[in-house]
């Protein structure tokens, strides 16, 4: 097996002592005052995905990102670039255009100015009657940043802001050999959540829950904290990267079909050649990495030559700060993301976007048990009253993480939760909440 080398900026995320033991106070999971700060200081700061590159593949395509009281266009430009402006016409503040299309100007539905995708006037009724003087050719929309990494559209509301490759800091590098941006988004899914958006980000900045609430993954992946490694890293990001092989803790019933054969059987490996369990685990997992390292490029998996053994067979789960979540593997990414309300702390959104190297046939991400076509999915949104909201969706393991998610807000509001009482594991949980701290206490880190 090739030697893994961490990042050289990568923190041990799973050691108190790189956390200050900052409180984790229990109104910020419902305060309407907290909602109002991390609008003023960590929304308006950070970067924010718009959407996937690929569906600007034309001047004058454009996509619409709604987050909160904001709402951004990002458009192709005749040069091939990409710009964004506030979704607010610069005459009397209407907004322009509602969901994603494809035009060469955006006129106003209300007074009907006409604007160029570039951000410029270019027509406005009764131009003579301004005593300023004409509009045209003064006013332009108001632009926000944007850049592209991974095959996403990213934008912040921030001038001052990192640049995105220093605010992303080291994940492109780190994942530099995975070719993100050729990936077809073939699941685009959001939910609508009764809790506080920090629920997801507390929940995937652990794998205590995992053993108790997805049962199904130990079998496949081997979430042990004693053979997985945990990273932090200075932006406030986090990574925690696990073996691509069972647990040997966990046992599958000997009576039961193991999950692991499946994964061996669909690379060439005859599981039955296992005289054990342990040797199935070990040995079988060393044999996977062999096996997609000499069928890989042949299968369409061209990028295979470039991952090392890491990359091949485990599962590396990070975490964007501070509402990004993406398990980037071999052969595709399953990539989540959760976004406050407009108004309401006790309510997010929740996205669920399968991601998947364009290879031939059919794809299903790990853990599931679905296939799905190889072509990009129609945009799919629900409102979660209970499981039969998303059955369809059972084998996604964010499933069950839904279903704990309005007994967690009720738990947060009870006078019975005090502190939380943190196993060395879930070190990441109070990171997070440092750095959001620390943001909005106006010391962001990189600025």
């Amino acid at each position: 097996m090739t030697d893994i080398i961490t990042h050289p900026l990568a923190i041990d995320g799973k050691d108190p002592r790189n956390t200050r033991g900052d409180r984790i106070s229990q109104d910020r999971y419902y305060s309407r005052e907290w909602m109002q700060r991390e609008w003023d200081h960590l929304w308006t700061k950070v970067w924010h995905i718009a959407g996937r590159v690929n569906q600007l593949p034309e001047p004058g395509d454009y996509i619409v990102h709604d987050f909160m009281h904001e709402s951004v266009i990002i458009a192709r430009q005749s040069d091939g670039s990409l710009k964004g402006f506030y979704n607010a016409c610069g005459h009397r503040a209407q907004k322009l255009v509602r969901g994603n299309g494809s035009q060469d100007s955006w006129a106003c539905p209300y007074h009907g100015w006409v604007w160029s995708t570039d951000g410029s006037l270019l027509d406005a009724c009764d131009r003579d009657d301004f005593p300023q003087g004409d509009p045209v050719g003064k006013i332009r929309l108001i632009e926000v940043r944007v850049d592209t990494w991974g095959g996403f559209v990213w934008y912040t509301m921030d001038d001052e802001a990192p640049p995105l490759l220093k605010y992303l800091e080291p994940i492109p590098e780190i994942y530099r050999n995975f070719p993100f941006e050729t990936q077809v988004r073939v699941r685009w899914v959001r939910v609508e959540l009764g809790c506080n958006w920090k629920f997801s980000s507390d929940n995937f900045n652990e794998s205590y829950h995992t053993r108790t609430a997805h049962p199904q993954v130990p079998p496949i992946i081997d979430q042990d904290h004693f053979t997985s490694r945990f990273e932090m890293y200075p932006m406030g990001h986090a990574r925690i990267i696990q073996m691509g092989r069972p647990s040997l803790r966990d046992r599958v019933p000997e009576d039961q079909p193991h999950p692991f054969d499946d994964t061996l059987r669909e690379w060439g490996i005859d599981p039955a050649k296992y005289a054990t369990y342990e040797d199935k685990a070990m040995q079988g997992w060393l044999d996977l990495k062999e096996a997609k390292r000499k069928l890989g490029p042949e299968r369409g998996y061209r990028h295979f030559e470039k991952l090392n053994d890491e990359d091949l067979t485990e599962s590396p789960f990070g975490v964007v700060f501070p509402n990004i979540a993406f398990g980037a593997g071999a052969e595709g990414m399953s990539f989540f993301r959760w976004e406050p309300h407009r108004d309401d702390p006790e309510k997010c959104y929740f996205d669920l976007w399968d991601l998947a190297f364009p290879v031939e046939g059919q794809y299903r991400a790990r853990l599931t048990e679905t296939n799905v076509e190889m072509k990009e999915a129609e945009y799919d949104f629900r409102v979660y009253t209970g499981n039969d909201a998303v059955a369809d969706l059972h084998d996604q393991v964010v499933f069950q993480d839904w279903a704990l998610s309005p007994g967690q807000q009720a738990g947060w509001r009870s006078r019975g939760y005090q502190e939380p009482y943190l196993a060395a594991q879930e070190t990441r949980v109070r990171r997070f909440h440092e750095v959001l701290n620390d943001y909005l206490d106006g010391k962001p880190p990189g600025w």
